[in-house]
């Protein structure tokens, strides 16, 4: 079984919270973690709210439910009873004991209204996404703990090929796409992922009034890959009010296939965009949305370009799940176009810009945006880093490095 990184920070999380709420797609692997989780088999009760008549119990006498329970428990896909929310809220006022319960969820439940009962100071939520490139290693990454050091000298292995990248970013990291062994069979398990998720799960978050609005509205995120957001040209082209439109990606969102990434601002005033960029959860998943393969990048370098970039910005949204500092992953643009595509900023409010290219060259020209953000964040700023497809780790200027990509994992 293959290790995920977040399980020591949700061994922790037990010792001193009475709820730890763990979310993510699908198909991640929370039931396995949880399952894998230091006394689990021996000390915690386990119920699947998938089994109907869990479901049933939990759902028409959520208080009668809870209080049936001894000891720690765990509930998987608590999402699907809200009714619980309340009463696990009353049952931890009275007896805080760490560990309490440990939930899974499919759907983000902080971002459902119908699950909007506060559990603030009671809960601590955490993510687990895909595997990471790390974790198919065996490795813990600690790129953004490292990048953020006074002197960052990478030491990386030189094994592998330029084309590498490009399996990665159609492989992805779902678990069971992972051990698949051809891209047919690849493509078979996404195409029933999806018609699962966009059917079943998203019916039961919400009242959608044609699901067949949702796959179109997904391949349509999918075209439009780390790019900006724009509401307008998306609700023109799937002829949809911008209203259902924001209500729908909400949903994606809820349901972890789309993550909006966020526009940086240092709140003094420049010109920024702030619009986010529209992120794809899995490039394993983007690949077959957009039907890319290694042989389309090489015909179409731009398709290449973009997926890279939704590559590694996920690849460091899944590290910031359990690195040891904090850090928030953002976007730069200014209003004339100049643009860093992941910006890093941790709690000290220090800056660090990355720049995507799909090239095995790169030039001084490829720092123009890094540039520019350095001098938007002035003092802040402690390094640009251009992550590029070669092997050579290149000083371009101070605080300016060329890396190659496996950098973020490797490092």
């Amino acid at each position: 079984m293959i290790k995920r990184n977040l399980s020591p920070s949700v061994v922790e999380a037990l010792g001193d919270t009475p709820v730890v709420l763990l979310v993510g797609a699908r198909q991640t692997g929370k039931s396995t973690l949880v399952r894998s989780l230091p006394g689990s088999h021996h000390t915690r009760r386990y119920l699947s709210l998938d089994d109907q008549g869990v479901l049933e119990a939990a759902r028409s006498d959520p208080a009668g439910f809870l209080a049936g329970l001894d000891g720690p428990v765990t509930l998987d896909e608590v999402q699907k009873a809200p009714e619980l929310f309340p009463a696990m809220k009353a049952v931890v006022d009275r007896d805080r004991m760490p560990g309490r319960y440990l939930l899974t969820g499919s759907a983000n439940v902080l971002l459902l209204p119908r699950l909007s009962e506060s559990l603030a100071g009671r809960m601590e939520v955490h993510t687990l996404w895909p595997f990471s490139q790390g974790e198919l290693k065996g490795r813990r990454e600690t790129f953004l703990d490292g990048v953020f050091a006074n002197k960052y000298s990478p030491t990386l292995s030189k094994k592998g090929t330029s084309t590498d990248w490009m399996e990665k970013v159609c492989l992805g990291g779902f678990p069971e796409a992972v051990i698949r062994t051809s891209a047919a069979r690849r493509r078979a398990w996404f195409q029933s992922y999806v018609t699962t998720v966009l059917s079943h799960d998203a019916r039961d978050l919400a009242n959608i009034e044609s699901l067949a609005s949702l796959p179109r509205l997904l391949a349509l995120l999918a075209s439009r890959a780390a790019s900006l957001l724009n509401y307008s040209d998306l609700s023109r082209t799937l002829g949809m009010p911008q209203s259902t439109l924001k209500r729908y990606m909400g949903l994606l969102q809820a349901l972890f296939l789309y993550y909006p990434l966020p526009a940086w601002s240092n709140n003094l005033g420049q010109r920024l965009i702030k619009s986010p960029k529209v992120l794809i959860s899995d490039t394993g998943l983007l690949a077959y949305l957009s039907g890319a393969s290694p042989d389309r990048f090489r015909q179409e370098p731009a398709l290449a370009g973009h997926l890279l970039e939704n590559f590694v910005a996920m690849e460091l949204v899944k590290q910031a799940s359990w690195s040891e500092n904090p850090v928030q992953l953002s976007h730069f643009r200014t209003l004339a176009g100049i643009e860093v595509d992941l910006v890093l900023e941790d709690q000290a409010g220090r800056v660090i810009g990355l720049e995507v290219k799909a090239s095995a060259t790169p030039s001084s020209s490829d720092f123009k945006g890094l540039k520019a953000l350095a001098e938007c964040a002035g003092g802040k700023f402690v390094r640009g880093i251009l992550l590029y497809t070669g092997r050579e780790v290149i000083p371009f200027a101070k605080n300016l490095t060329a890396l190659p990509i496996p950098a973020i994992w490797e490092s």
